[in-house]
């Protein structure tokens, strides 16, 4: 568990509560997509990312993003190939790049929806980088079988059609080539979840869907072993962040371009109900100097089929019965 305190200057303390709803009214209501099949409104999460990338302070809310793409690029390393074409699927302003190493990785292709932050993100001295401005949910710009590492940090989230985008990234990667990625789990700010949600109730009389849904850690193995990955590694972790109060926290969400883009967003939150928020948020999950935020990150790791990869043994080719392993065990230690 990796823990934060979000530092915050006196001006931004200050803020009036109108401010803080008038960031979260989402007004990038389009509607144009089949409601019936999409849960994200694409074209919504590519202006919120583009207004994010904006603001001339955006440097500030990289803090999450900045440390999950380090993490990720850490295991790059543990590759011990040769590694020629990269591609970073979702790259936003290049959490994973700024760390790849050009001794580790030859070509990296940097692809993100929102061209702005694809113009600011950057790569490391002497790596080579090719920048392409792409959907993930549309059909792959790359050759099949012409890349041997695709990487993706905390952008996978948004994307309606995973089986579709897991099936776009085995096509383009080589025989035995490797996909790394990491995306918000379903624990994912659990807490203001649960607080609007209460708050709604009293108010209201009823909820509404304020935060995206995120993918459960039970779904990403089915979904990676239905695009054809094997080899599978998935594991989780959980970034603790503190806050002074709620409001600071969705003005955090906004900067980084989170904001909610589900077609069935509610676009005004009432001044009231966002008050009652903050008061349960700071009941339920107050500490002395604030308020916790959970995020939690999945993080996977799956293969290509390729000739050279370790097989399983055919059904029934043991030679050992399974109330026998003590015995191999004991004997083995004693050796």
């Amino acid at each position: 568990m990796i823990i934060f305190f979000r530092k915050f200057n006196a001006t931004a303390l200050c803020q009036s509560t109108s401010k803080f709803v008038r960031n979260i009214s989402y007004t990038d209501n389009l509607r144009n997509a089949d409601q019936s099949q999409n849960i994200f409104d694409r074209r919504a999460k590519r202006l919120q990312k583009e207004r994010s990338a904006q603001r001339p302070d955006v440097a500030l809310f990289d803090y999450i993003k900045d440390e999950v793409g380090f993490r990720l690029s850490d295991r790059i390393f543990d590759i011990k190939r040769e590694i020629k074409n990269a591609a970073d699927i979702g790259c936003n302003r290049g959490f994973v790049s700024r760390h790849v190493l050009a001794e580790t990785v030859e070509h990296l292709y940097l692809c993100d929806i929102s061209p702005t932050m694809l113009q600011q993100a950057e790569g490391t001295p002497g790596l080579k980088i090719t920048k392409k401005e792409m959907d993930e949910e549309l059909p792959f710009d790359f050759e099949p079988n012409s890349l041997d590492l695709v990487t993706s940090s905390l952008s996978l989230h948004w994307v309606n059609d995973l089986p579709g985008c897991f099936k776009s990234v085995i096509d383009c990667l080589r025989p035995d080539g490797v996909f790394i990625a990491s995306m918000y789990g379903g624990e994912t700010l659990f807490e203001l979840r649960s607080s609007l949600q209460l708050a709604e109730l009293e108010r209201k009389g009823g909820i509404s869907p304020h935060i995206s849904p995120f993918t459960q850690i039970r779904d990403i193995g089915a979904l990676l072993n239905r695009a054809g990955f094997t080899m599978l590694t998935i594991d989780t972790d959980e970034i603790v962040v503190g806050y002074p109060t709620m409001f600071e926290l969705m003005e955090d969400l906004k900067g980084m371009g989170e904001s909610n883009a589900a077609f069935n967003r509610p676009l005004h939150i009432s001044r009231d109900t966002l008050m009652s928020a903050a008061a349960i948020y700071k009941e339920l999950y107050g500490k002395p100097e604030g308020i916790a935020a959970t995020f939690q990150i999945i993080y996977f790791v799956g293969w290509k089929p390729g000739p050279n990869q370790p097989k399983p043994l055919e059904r029934g080719s043991g030679n050992v019965s399974l109330k026998d392993l003590s015995k191999v065990i004991e004997t083995s230690g004693k050796s």
